[in-house]
C-alpha cells in the first residue's frame, strides 16, 4: 500500500536570474557596486520545502499532501497555479492580509547560492495549520525551514515541538529540514541550540545542511569556517572528521535517531542510533531498525552531466532519501539514491526539472556512474 506523506512548512516563489557560465570566480569579483552584469534570462518557479521536496516526492510516485501558506496576491496566484499543474494545491492556506514569500536566488557559477528572501505568510504558519485528521492518515510528516517561519522558532521552538509531538502521538514518522539563518535577523538571534535540544527528541529523520547546523550549534566554529573559506563555498574546506563529526556528536547526544548532514557538492554524512533507539521511529513508516541501526558514513556525490544551478538539490536529495526509506530500502541504498537525485537536480535551473525516477537512478548507478574522488 502506498504510504501517505505530508510535506509541510515553508513555500515561496523563487526568482532566479540566469548568470552566463563564464561569470564564475570569487563573488567579490562579480558583485561590485555600480557594476552592470548582463544576464541570460530568468527562471521563475516555486521554492521551499513544500514545493521542492513535496513535488519531487509526488513526481517520484508518492502519495503526497502539501501544506503551507501563501498570501492572496499575484505571487500567491503564481504559486497556486504551479502547484495546480501537479494536482497539489488543495492543502494550501491562502491568507488575505499577508504577502506571499519570495526569494531572489543568485546562483553564480562556482559559488554557493545567495538568497534575498521575504518570509511573508510563512511567518504565521503554526502547528494548528496541520489538522489532526490529516496526521491521523499519514505515514510520514516532513517539515522544512523553521528558521524562516517565525511562529515555529519563537518561544524556544514551542510550536515546532508541538507539531512534531502531535505527529509522533499519531504514530507518524517525523522528518525535519532546516534553512540558512540571517545572523542579523530575529531568527539569527534565536537560541537555536536550545530549540534543537527541545525538538530533536521528537524527530525521526533530522536532515540539515552542515552550514545551517554549525551556525545553530557552534557559531565560533562557523566563523572559523567562513574565514578559512575566504569567499569560496564553505563545504570545499571542510574535514569530515574534524568539522562535521563533532556536530553530529551533539545531535546524537540531543536524541537524534537518523541524522543526515548535507555537505554541498562533496556529499552527505549520515549516522543512525542503535536498534532500540530506532524502534521509536513512527511505526507507520515501516522502517526496519535492523537495516538502519548503528550506521555511519560519508556518501560522496555522483558527478553530474552538467551543473546549471544548485537550487533545490538538497531538497530533492531528501525527497529521494525519504521515498527510498518508505519503499523499504536499507540506508546504504537510500544514500546512493539521495546523492544521485542531487546530481540530477543540478543539471537543471529549477528544483524539479532534473528529477529522475528511482529506478532510472538505480540503472545509472549499476551502469557505473562515477562519484567524485573515485
Amino acid at each position: 500500500m502506498n504510504k501517505k506523506v505530508i510535506i509541510a512548512g515553508h513555500i515561496c516563489l523563487d526568482i532566479t536570474p540566469l548568470f552566463p557560465p563564464e561569470k564564475g570566480g570569487k563573488i567579490s569579483d562579480i558583485m561590485l557596486p555600480g557594476k552592470l552584469i548582463e544576464m541570460e534570462g530568468v527562471n521563475v518557479h516555486t521554492g521551499g520545502t513544500v514545493a521542492n521536496t513535496g513535488l519531487a516526492m509526488k513526481i517520484l510516485g508518492m502519495d503526497v499532501s502539501l501544506m503551507g501558506k501563501v498570501g492572496n496576491d499575484a505571487f500567491g496566484e503564481m504559486v497556486l497555479n504551479i502547484l495546480d499543474k501537479y494536482g497539489a494545491k488543495t492543502g494550501m492556506i491562502v491568507a488575505d492580509n499577508e504577502s506571499t514569500s519570495y526569494s531572489v536566488v543568485l546562483a553564480m557559477p562556482g559559488i554557493d547560492r545567495i538568497f534575498l528572501h521575504n518570509p511573508g505568510a510563512n511567518s504565521t504558519f503554526c502547528s494548528a495549520d496541520i489538522p489532526e485528521k490529516e496526521l491521523a492518515g499519514a505515514s510520514l510528516l516532513h517539515f522544512g525551514y523553521p528558521p524562516l517561519m517565525k511562529a515555529m522558532y519563537e518561544n524556544e521552538g514551542k510550536e515546532l515541538v508541538c507539531l512534531m509531538k502531535k505527529a509522533k502521538d499519531n504514530g507518524v514518522a517525523t522528518s525535519l529540514d532546516m534553512a540558512a539563518v540571517d545572523e542579523n535577523s530575529e531568527a539569527g538571534k534565536a537560541d537555536w541550540n536550545t530549540i534543537l535540544q527541545n525538538v530533536i527528541p521528537y524527530v525521526d529523520f533530522f536532515v540539515p545542511s552542515v552550514e545551517e547546523l554549525c551556525f545553530m550549534l557552534d557559531k565560533e566554529r562557523f566563523k572559523d569556517w567562513f574565514d578559512r573559506a575566504d569567499g569560496r563555498d564553505i563545504t570545499e574546506i571542510l574535514d569530515i572528521d574534524k568539522d562535521v563529526k563533532p556536530l553530529a556528536d551533539i545531535c546524537m547526544a540531543y536524541g537524534a535517531k537518523i541524522l543526515l548532514i548535507k555537505c554541498g557538492a562533496a556529499g552527505m554524512y549520515y549516522r543512525t542510533g542503535d536498534v532500540e533507539v530506532l524502534r521509536s521511529v513512527g511505526k507507520k513508516a515501516g522502517l526496519n531498525p535492523n537495516l538502519w541501526s548503528n550506521k555511519e558514513g560519508f556518501e560522496r556525490s555522483y558527478i553530474p552531466e552538467r551543473i546549471l544551478s544548485g537550487t533545490g538539490a538538497g531538497d530533492t536529495s531528501i525527497a529521494a532519501f525519504l521515498a527510498a526509506m518508505l519503499e523499504g530500502c536499507p540506508i546504504e541504498e537510500a544514500m546512493h539514491l539521495a546523492t544521485a537525485e542531487g546530481a540530477s537536480c543540478v543539471a537543471s535551473f529549477d528544483a524539479l526539472g532534473g528529477i529522475k525516477p528511482l529506478d532510472e537512478l538505480r540503472q545509472r548507478i549499476e551502469a557505473g556512474w562515477k562519484k567524485y574522488d573515485e
